[in-house]
């Protein structure tokens, strides 16, 4: 199974870049869509019901703002619109999808860029939202979380570590706050099949920075460490073009079965 995540920072621009096009050949199982920018009523006839796929939105209340969608070969076997708590569901940034074998978080993490008040808000987002999956994994749910998280988590994982040491999505508390997922026993994929590797999944429009390659590695597939054997490989789509972002790539080798892959492999 192939499960695609990418912050397409707007859906209508990245159609009007060829995003029918790029679905309709990379043909993921599942793909995550974060920043969509969309309400519900400027929805498509395309856009709900995509070629081959099911379709699930999460919008903003506020228009032209943020915004979540899942597009799935098979249809879930159960779908859930935010995560209950207001404070971050009126934002419209998480979505979770339920399959054969695993459950599926798509979210879109806040940015601190805005002010040191959006730094709290992003570390409090953070916090609830492990929280709430550490609660699902106690409910027997081996998690896939993906999306865009904001924050590069080691000097790895951008182009100038150094100068960025006060920049929102490498602050010190940030960091933490990615990190103590890992703590908690989810293993960031990528990092883990690829440890020294040097890659990128965002780059500011300024500078002719995709270009030079001046990046930094802020989106994730993040998984529970009872799926990483089904892990087959992950990867960054660094040639895809459309956004500033690139999408990542999570390949899975999970049961067909419909059981807890934490009750077959446990």
């Amino acid at each position: 199974m192939r499960l695609v995540s990418w912050n397409v920072n707007g859906i209508r621009s990245a159609i009007r870049k060829g995003f029918w096009e790029w679905l309709a050949t990379a043909a993921p199982d599942i793909l995550c869509l974060q920043e969509t920018r969309i309400q519900p009523d400027q929805l498509t006839e395309e856009m709900r019901e995509p070629a081959g796929y099911h379709a699930v939105w999460h919008t903003a209340e506020r228009r032209g703002y943020s915004g979540v969608v899942t597009l799935c070969r098979e249809q879930p076997l159960a779908v859930r619109e935010g995560f209950g708590q207001p404070q971050f569901d009126v934002e419209g940034r998480v979505l979770i999808t339920e399959h054969p074998g695993f459950t599926l978080v798509n979210a879109y993490f806040p940015s601190g860029r805005r002010g040191h008040e959006r730094v709290l808000y992003k570390i409090e987002f953070y916090d609830t939202l492990l929280n709430f999956c550490t609660d699902l994994q106690t409910q027997g749910h081996c998690l896939v979380v993906c999306g865009d998280y904001n924050t590069a988590r080691q000097s790895i994982d951008l182009a100038r570590p150094k100068q960025n040491e006060k920049t929102s999505g490498f602050l010190p508390e940030e960091r933490e706050a990615l990190s103590r997922w890992l703590d908690r026993g989810f293993v960031d994929v990528f990092r883990h099949l690829h440890p020294k590797a040097e890659e990128y999944t965002w780059w500011t429009y300024r500078f002719n920075a995709r270009a030079r390659n001046i990046g930094w590695r802020i989106d994730y597939f993040l998984v529970t460490e009872e799926l990483l054997p089904c892990v087959q490989d992950a990867r960054i789509l660094g040639n895809v073009m459309g956004s500033d972002h690139c999408p990542i790539e999570l390949r899975l080798d999970v049961p067909h079965d419909g059981q807890n892959v934490r009750t077959q492999r446990g």
